[in-house]
């Protein structure tokens, strides 16, 4: 998820009640307008009018110009809030225990540990070999990698078999283009080698020397080729091994669990297809595993002398796995392992010499299926909170006993365990610390509802609040919803949210249609031509909630971001009056423009989730919801919008747009407001404080509306 938001400053304070604004000024900032150039756009005989067209030009000052009067015009409309947005951030970044580290894991006869020093905004990248009582090797210190730049990430490391070299990406524009370069463990020395549009990944060949690396389209960015570098030549002579021309697919390459082979994937939304390779065989040619069947998806894990593929083959919506023999991978040899259930969504698996770990989803809940390969034993780990987060963590060791998970929920902290598969005994490796010196579980109730849609279908939510909760409709609510892609919001904890929770707010996520907390039919009903099915079991949540008396129209905000915006601008089209204040953070608003343009990032590749307007009955469904177009002359909630002028998934036009829109044609005086990080892309700042400024900002928007001062 993701956030940018809003900055501070002025004069207006809001009643208590929300329902009214005071100006304690004779005046106040008047906003600015984006001048209106006329242009008509043209499909299937049907014109629409995008008068702020103009703005999807960066490289224009005038259209700088105009983000930054935006800009300034928050500040000054949020001044006011300037003390309370500093109190959050020092109460948020109180809670977190700077001097952190993760747990370490071992992968090849070192243990890997990533940690944090007080007062430092990155990431420490380290190792010990052998033990962790060995001493401490850096490979690398981010702060001081990233000094210099406003925005600096690290992704990707990858280190060679003999652990001699680390294989790295970085990102210094927020805009998802990495530049890999490799690293000589031995005497910290950088190589010369430098791969640019990349997507950071790599993957070692058994040799150590040839790297395998995914290429991007420099305007698309679309992952379209897999190369072959060899350490020591001219990248320039890097050699092409595979390129995807089909531009609704992505391309990627790794290495199995097992090491034996390396892996080119292939994938659109609905459709997949591999390549493999042996590891120890970089020159050979890889050999596709099952060619693409439109509507066939598949992933493959290599134990043995087998493949097992997790698929939607034969109908199996909820997917099943399935294995095959190495020499015969096509569909017609793959055979059941863990047949399709209906109620089950199978979502994972993990394998382990001895052991099988499947992880699945039941009635919307986590489940952890741990199975021996001999067939000796078959059981489920023990979950018995209403609802919670549970997931298989990092375990890159194959020859083990010891599985690796994490727990948590929307009032318990986040967990990191070690689990005996044998023995069934479990060891907690570190339980999420939450200081300041206030926190405490057992003040705070999570559970779940289940709101009644419009066409009957009951719509789970996940609800965490402080223990006390009246029904009594002066509850402020901030109702989160995302719904797209499959993409599942866990109900997971967050110290963030307490300065919500210590306030009286109650959190609720809303897990509507279009992701796939009920299984894979609950994508399916929320996408394409159903994808109104997303917006409206959102509403029926927060007309539920309102009619159960957890809070009322005054009290109710809502709160998505990406695809999730996209939900907050359709919702407060179809429905502005259930919501007080609503904050939409880097938006996919304007639909049917961007999916007709294809030189735009993601677009090719999302025809399959939203649909191809080049086809009229798509065309006019999107048309039917885009927020962009269907902005009225009504008046609409309190909105805060934020965007990054980099941003390679959502480019900032479309809230810039949809914003100088909104401003020329709603009624009523309620808050609107654009802030565009100028400097960062999609998720925003790259420093773990500078991010906690950006939710300070939004949480102080909403505490604002409400009337909380402090």
């Amino acid at each position: 998820m993701k956030t940018f938001q809003i900055i501070c400053v002025v004069s207006l304070i809001f009643a208590t009640s929300c329902t009214k604004k005071e100006n304690k000024l004779n005046t106040k900032p008047t906003p600015p307008v984006a001048e209106k150039k006329e242009n008509q756009l043209e499909k299937f005989d049907d014109i629409r009018q995008d008068n702020y067209f103009w703005l999807n030009d960066r490289e224009d000052p005038e259209v700088i110009d105009y983000l930054e009067r935006e800009n300034e015009y928050n500040d000054q409309m949020t001044a006011h809030t300037k003390g309370l947005q500093k109190q959050l951030f020092e109460e948020m970044k109180a809670r977190i225990k700077e001097d952190d580290a993760s747990v370490p894991y071992k992968y090849n006869g070192y243990w890997y540990i990533t940690r944090y020093e007080k007062g430092k905004d990155y990431p420490i990248y380290s190792r010990k070999k052998e033990t962790l009582d060995a001493e401490e090797e850096i490979l690398f210190d981010c702060n001081e990698e990233a000094k210099g730049h406003s925005y600096y990430r690290l992704v990707g490391l990858n280190v060679s078999p003999d652990n001699t070299r680390v294989a790295f990406g970085v990102d210094t524009v927020s805009r998802r283009k990495y530049t890999i370069q490799i690293k000589n463990l031995v005497d910290g020395t950088v190589y010369d080698d430098t791969i640019e549009n990349a997507t950071g990944s790599s993957t070692w060949a058994a040799d150590g020397k040839t790297l395998f690396y995914t290429k991007k389209d420099a305007e698309t960015l679309r992952s379209y080729k897999i190369m072959k570098h060899t350490l020591g030549t001219q990248v320039s002579d890097d050699v092409e091994v595979f390129r995807e021309d089909d531009d609704t697919f992505n391309t990627f390459v790794y290495k199995t669990k097992s090491d034996k082979y390396i892996v080119i994937g292939s994938t659109s939304t609905l459709t997949s297809e591999y390549r493999i390779l042996k590891a120890d065989e970089p020159d050979g040619e890889f050999k596709i595993f099952q060619p693409r069947v439109r509507g066939l998806e598949y992933g493959i894990s290599h134990y043995k002398d087998h493949f097992y593929v997790l698929t939607n083959a034969d109908n199996a919506t909820n997917f099943k796995l399935m294995k095959t023999g190495e020499g015969k991978t096509s569909k017609e040899n793959w055979v059941d392992v863990i047949p399709h259930r209906e109620e089950t969504l199978l979502e994972d698996i993990e394998i382990f010499k001895e052991y099988l770990v499947v992880s699945e989803r039941n009635n919307g809940l986590n489940k952890i299926q741990i199975k021996r390969w001999d067939g000796s034993q078959t059981y489920y780990l023990p979950f018995d909170n209403e609802t919670y987060t549970a997931y298989v963590s990092t375990n890159p060791d194959f020859d083990t006993k010891v599985l690796r998970y994490a727990y948590n929920s929307l009032s318990t902290p986040n967990s990191v365990i070690d689990f005996n598969m044998e023995s069934k005994e479990k060891e907690v490796k570190k339980e999420q610390e939450v200081l300041g010196g206030t926190f405490d579980k057992n003040n705070y109730t999570s559970e779940r509802i289940w709101a009644i849609a419009s066409d009957g279908t009951k719509i789970p939510m996940s609800l965490v609040y402080r223990k006390g909760l009246k029904k009594d409709g002066t509850n402020p609510i901030l109702q989160y919803g995302y719904g797209s892609y499959g993409a599942t919001i866990d109900p997971y904890f967050s110290t963030v949210r307490l300065s919500l929770l210590d306030r009286g707010f109650v959190y609720a996520i809303a897990h509507v249609r279009g992701g796939e907390y009920l299984g894979r039919p609950w994508y399916e009903d929320g996408k394409l031509l159903k994808k109104k099915n997303t917006f409206t079991d959102f509403i029926d949540c927060s007309k539920f909630l309102i009619s159960e008396g957890y809070t009322s129209k005054e009290h109710l905000y809502a709160m998505g971001g990406s695809a999730g915006g996209l939900l907050m601008g359709a919702v407060i089209n179809m429905a502005p009056e259930l919501y007080n204040g609503v904050v939409a953070a880097v938006p996919f608003v304007d639909v049917i423009t961007t999916m007709l343009d294809d030189s735009i990032p993601l677009t090719t590749g999302e025809y399959d989730e939203w649909g191809n307007p080049n086809d009229e009955e798509y065309y006019n469904y999107m048309k039917s919801y885009s927020p962009y177009d269907n902005v009225t002359a009504q008046e609409y909630p309190n909105l805060l919008v934020t965007t990054g002028l980099h941003d390679s998934q959502v480019q900032y036009w479309e809230p810039a747009k949809w914003v100088a829109k909104m401003r020329a044609t709603k009624k009523g005086d309620n808050l609107l407001l654009l802030h565009t990080n100028m400097e960062a892309g999609h998720g925003g700042a790259s420093g773990r404080f500078e991010a906690l400024k950006e939710v300070a900002e939004e949480y102080a928007f909403l505490l604002d509306l409400e009337g909380i001062t402090e």
